[in-house]
């Protein structure tokens, strides 16, 4: 039986596979819609969500199955104190397949240890978001037209950003990849992703806190909003939240082919005006995703 709690649980063969696969769902969508009957996603959602917990869901659906589920961790037996390992072996009574999201990071792990069923991991705390680096590895593809020889810049809140940390790691497997790293001394990269990740597969990368010195030279620009959630401290989030804001002045240096993508929720870091220029693919994305998590549950459920 297989899981993905981490982005690594998958080879480059199988990630191909799914973004083929996913192409041919875009392709053909009919060919796909009763793929899934009989089947249940239990969507166990213990942090809010808006679009990954409706792209699973609708994923789901579009493949013919149902859905069950919760939407925040005082709607379930959490409440009480149950824990995450006897929620997923109850689960698993009920669901074919799981897709999990929770604030502490390795619980879906534990859950993949305890279920019965495939566990998806949909994001744990600050560690891991695999389902959003698929949507993420698909929408280069399908801008670049592959996931090899690309510069791609992260900017934001490098430090927290699970999103970041997952496509970091996905893309160091492919080859002529370049990477720029853009943030607030505070909120850089963290030195194990740099060290254990960029370091140990050669990926070369360029540090700075200068957007508008760097811009000019991505292929691919990857906005990130800094997170409320992950700070202690108010005023430290407040000082730093308008870091970067990517307005239509500042693209007037970068590529007429640059894409711009950000995982969302966004605050305030990508000005609407942005929004129709056709550089913006951060909505594809939103599209994307949940594409990749139809592909991705046919195949954990060897479909």
């Amino acid at each position: 039986m297989k899981h993905l709690i981490d982005i690594h649980d998958l080879s480059v063969e199988e990630i191909d596979s799914l973004i083929k696969t996913a192409n041919d769902i875009i392709a053909h969508p009919d060919r796909y819609s009763e793929k899934c009957r009989g089947k249940k996603l239990a969507s166990l959602f213990f942090e809010p969500s808006t679009r990954t917990r409706l792209s699973f869901e609708a994923a789901m659906y579009e493949l013919g199955g149902n859905v069950l589920g919760f939407s925040e961790a005082m709607s379930s037996s959490a409440a009480k104190g149950e824990s995450v390992a006897d929620t997923a072996k109850t689960v698993s009574c009920y669901a074919d397949i799981i897709a999990m999201r929770h604030p502490k990071e390795g619980a879906p792990m534990v859950a993949a240890m305890n279920a019965s069923v495939p566990v998806i991991n949909a994001g744990d705390g600050g560690h891991n978001h695999p389902t959003q680096t698929l949507a993420d590895l698909l929408t280069i593809h399908r801008e670049k037209g592959g996931l090899g020889n690309i510069t791609i810049g992260f900017c934001g809140d490098l430090m927290f950003g699970r999103t970041v940390h997952s496509l970091i790691s996905a893309l160091s497997r492919y080859p002529g990849v370049k990477t720029v790293l853009i943030s607030p001394v505070e909120l850089k990269l963290p030195s194990y992703v740099k060290k254990d990740i960029l370091a140990k597969n050669g990926i070369p990368y360029v540090q700075t806190t200068d957007l508008d010195e760097v811009i000019s030279s991505l292929d691919i620009l990857y906005m990130t909003r800094v997170q409320r959630e992950r700070f202690f401290s108010e005023e430290e989030y407040l000082r730093l939240k308008d870091s970067y804001i990517l307005t239509p002045e500042k693209l007037k240096n970068a590529r007429s082919d640059l894409s711009v993508m950000h995982p969302l929720p966004r605050v305030n870091e990508i000005s609407v005006a942005i929004d129709d220029d056709p550089r913006a693919c951060y909505f594809k994305q939103v599209l994307n995703g949940k594409y990749m998590r139809m592909a991705l549950i046919l195949d954990l459920l060897g479909l």
